[in-house]
């Protein structure tokens, strides 16, 4: 990914909440049917040192018969996004050098991906992917809820993902090369039009300036 300095990001941390809020994977890979591109929600985590992204597919997916374990893959999370206005910034109405572009966030991973089917790595994968997802609600849903054999049923249907990450690159094209004037008006106009996520993301890149 081209990633101009002034936008790049190296803190995990930073990396590791965006695809915590924004699980939404795509996963991408080089198989016998050409370059595929596969969405499904996955989740990032530490074992004994090593930062692994977790998922599954539907077993119906040819995924898992058109690559083998051990292949690279990239692994693309997206955070808030919109569309900058040129007229969100001040210096328009000055002289009128400026034009619009898109705000965005994101997350590479590359890694080495493994698929599992042992049932009870899937069930693990299942339950820590719903604990994430339901944690918050007032009456979580547990996988424990319904009955083994259904679930047992559907573990049968998928196969587990795991990819071990080589490497994380992080962009967050935020407004960072504008004036904080302009900054300002960008904060402003997305607040005024509801995009509260990116608001807030120019902020505090504006913050940290």
């Amino acid at each position: 990914m081209f990633i101009p300095k002034v936008f790049k990001v190296d803190c995990r941390d930073q990396m590791f909440a965006l695809i915590k809020e924004h699980p939404l994977a795509t996963l991408v890979c080089n198989t016998k049917a050409g370059l595929e591109a596969n969405h499904l929600p996955m989740l990032v985590e530490e074992r004994d040192g090593k930062i692994l992204l977790i998922g599954h597919i539907a077993k119906a997916n040819p995924l898992h018969q058109n690559i083998a374990n051990g292949t690279k893959v990239l692994v693309t999370f997206q955070g808030p996004q919109a569309y900058i206005s040129a007229s969100y910034y001040p210096n328009k109405q000055r002289d009128h050098k400026i034009v619009p572009t898109w705000n965005y966030t994101a997350v590479h991973v590359s890694g080495t991906l493994e698929f599992t089917h042992n049932k009870e790595e899937l069930l693990a994968i299942v339950d820590t992917l719903t604990q994430a997802q339901e944690q918050s609600r007032k009456q979580p849903w547990k996988v424990s809820d319904a009955p083994r054999e259904y679930i047992d049923r559907m573990l049968n249907a998928i196969v587990g993902i795991r990819v071990s990450v080589d490497e994380m690159q992080g962009k967050w094209k935020v407004s960072q090369n504008q004036s904080g004037e302009n900054r300002q008006g960008v904060i402003k106009a997305l607040g005024k039009e509801g995009n509260q996520a990116m608001a807030q993301t120019v902020a505090l890149k504006s913050s940290e300036s």
